[in-house]
């Protein structure tokens, strides 16, 4: 299954020099949030694949016109193909704007899908918008990751946590993919494709 990664960057080659067939073998894809909600509904459909996201922390927009054809999956597990996807968008609060939590909040976030995890017997995909911390995320406040998902891949184990909200063009440092143990997390800024 090929999917392609979308967070925080519009593609230009996918939207603004789009060309039929760009889209051709993509079997999935998923955001991580802070994208125009027109970019989401445009690849949704003249792609074949639909489209799961959570939202970023700029993502305010998509409550009065969220992306259309496209399914929100925020605090869901969701099955595709056999492919077990759990939704946790946000950051860590800088602001209080939405979208921004607080660490106890985005603990008890996950403790609310501890029934869903235990029926579907874990998960394959952690999506998130804000990395784990110390695992890609920045060392400014409004980059900090959530050491809660350091706990949620210990103790669940998935093969992948992709996320946005950290810039590659941030810095230099910034890595695209990083090994936690058994899980890859991998940084979709602007685009990346991974065949599982």
């Amino acid at each position: 299954m090929k999917i392609l990664l979308l967070s925080d960057k519009e593609d230009p080659f996918l939207w603004d020099y789009y060309r039929p067939g760009v889209l051709d073998g993509i079997d999935l894809i998923l955001s991580c949030g802070d994208l125009k909600a027109n970019y989401l509904s445009f690849l949704v459909t003249m792609g074949r694949a639909p489209v799961l996201y959570v939202h970023g922390n700029h993502d305010l927009r998509y409550l009065a016109e969220p992306p259309e054809g496209c399914d929100c999956i925020e605090d869901k597990l969701v099955t595709f193909n056999g492919l077990r996807i759990l939704g946790l968008g946000g950051s860590a609060v800088y602001s209080r704007d939405s979208f921004q939590y607080s660490e106890r909040e985005m603990r008890r976030r996950i403790a609310k899908r501890r029934f869903d995890l235990w029926r579907a017997n874990g998960v394959d995909i952690l999506l998130t918008h804000a990395p784990a911390a110390g695992w890609g995320d920045g060392a400014d406040y409004a980059h900090r990751g959530f050491e809660c998902f350091n706990d949620f891949i210990d103790r669940y184990q998935p093969s992948y946590h992709i996320h946005g909200h950290v810039h590659m063009n941030y810095g230099r440092d910034v890595e695209r993919t990083l090994q936690h143990g058994p899980t890859t997390a991998i940084n979709a800024w602007g685009k990346y494709i991974i065949e599982i």
